[in-house]
């Protein structure tokens, strides 16, 4: 059922904008309009990027603070070779990829000298340092004013709002793709290395393998897929800014993966559309009448959309740990190994056993409490 359900999704999704659905609070118009259009083309667009980061985090436990840098190569490549060539797109956006993939390659070879959080200062320093070339380099990238899209070689069914729909189902595609390459990763053998590194690194090395290299691949696959995003960002936007580069994009998607759920993959896509659905709503709700004329108390802290989205973190992560889609995965396992059990006869033992069983249910296997243990 995954796939047929997996494809009917997707073609739902690209029927949206051929139907007259109101989702209010969510999106500003309905769905068959330009402005609905565009917040969820922006969703999935940063769905994208949460699942190339969920690689890193989910399949390989690389904890990375300079994944923007290659989505911001995208963005910025697109626009530095539309302005300065007469290259058409479809080349144009090869080349950009090529530059995201050439900057990853250099980057990760040098990170992966160290790991855990020496990997992660080197990644953050890299962002660092992108972020002050894109801003030093003004006559280039525009600098703090950011780079705007030169559309003389873009086709005309790619531009302006009434070219919206066109938009959406270029972003949805850019999702799939990237959401297959996912699923790839997670199921090849280099996957399967990068999780067993993950696991337990020495054990990797002695069995006469090289953790490493199978890390660098999936680093360099992930940036290859954040610069994919990157060029449909700038597509979609017709420009980007500074903070496409900077290390503040790649918290804000360790927010997205972590809200959804660490190595789930529709996780990722879940906290990705949800985070940026409620970031843009959010900030039209803080300038809105309601907000206005409550109390200072609550007007102040309610105006800042930051302030609600940190607010809704940190409630998932107290009582959500493995966020959305690692709390329906452990209710869906609860629920089949007490229907195991029950099977099984467990449930008819009496004197106080129904106690245990519910605890045995609760906890993850391998983590079971000492005293639980069979003898």
């Amino acid at each position: 059922m995954g796939p047929a359900l997996g494809a009917g999704l997707v073609v739902l999704i690209a029927c949206l904008p051929l139907l007259n659905i109101s989702v209010p609070g969510l999106l500003p118009t309905p769905t068959y309009q330009p402005g609905a259009m565009a917040v969820m083309s922006l969703a999935m667009v940063f769905a994208a990027l949460a699942l190339s980061y969920n690689m890193l985090l989910g399949t390989a436990g690389m904890l990375s603070f300079g994944h923007a840098l290659y989505f911001g190569a995208g963005a910025y490549g697109l626009g530095i070779i539309l302005a300065n060539t007469g290259l058409p797109l479809i080349l144009a956006v090869v080349l950009s990829l090529i530059g995201g993939l050439a900057i990853a390659a250099v980057t990760g070879g040098i990170a992966m000298r160290v790991s855990g959080i020496p990997f992660a200062m080197v990644t953050l320093a890299f962002a660092q340092a992108g972020s002050v070339l894109v801003r030093r380099n003004s006559g280039v990238t525009g600098g703090e004013e950011g780079l705007s899209l030169t559309t003389d070689n873009v086709p005309s069914f790619l531009i302006g709002v009434v070219n919206t729909r066109n938009m959406y189902w270029i972003t949805l595609a850019v999702l799939v793709v990237v959401y297959l390459v996912a699923l790839w990763i997670d199921r090849s053998r280099l996957g399967h290395l990068a999780r067993a590194t993950r696991e337990n690194e020495l054990r990797v090395q002695v069995l006469g393998l090289q953790p490493n290299r199978a890390k660098l691949a999936i680093f360099v696959i992930a940036a290859l897929c954040a610069s994919l995003a990157g060029v449909t960002y700038m597509l979609l936007q017709s420009g980007t800014v500074p903070r496409a580069v900077s290390a503040d994009l790649t918290i804000t998607i360790l927010v997205m993966v972590v809200l959804g759920g660490v190595g789930f993959r529709w996780g990722a896509i879940i906290g990705g559309v949800l985070y940026t659905i409620l970031d843009q709503r959010l900030t039209f709700l803080a300038g809105s009448e309601a907000i206005a004329s409550l109390p200072a108390v609550l007007r102040i802290p309610l105006s800042e959309p930051l302030f609600i989205l940190g607010v809704l973190f940190i409630l998932v992560v107290m009582f959500l740990p493995g966020g959305i889609a690692g709390t329906v995965d452990s209710l869906i396992r609860r629920r089949r190994l007490r229907a195991g059990r029950r099977a099984d006869g467990a449930g008819t033992v009496s004197g106080g056993t129904e106690g245990l069983t519910a605890l045995e249910a609760d906890v993850a296997e391998g983590e079971r409490p000492a005293e639980t243990r069979p003898s």
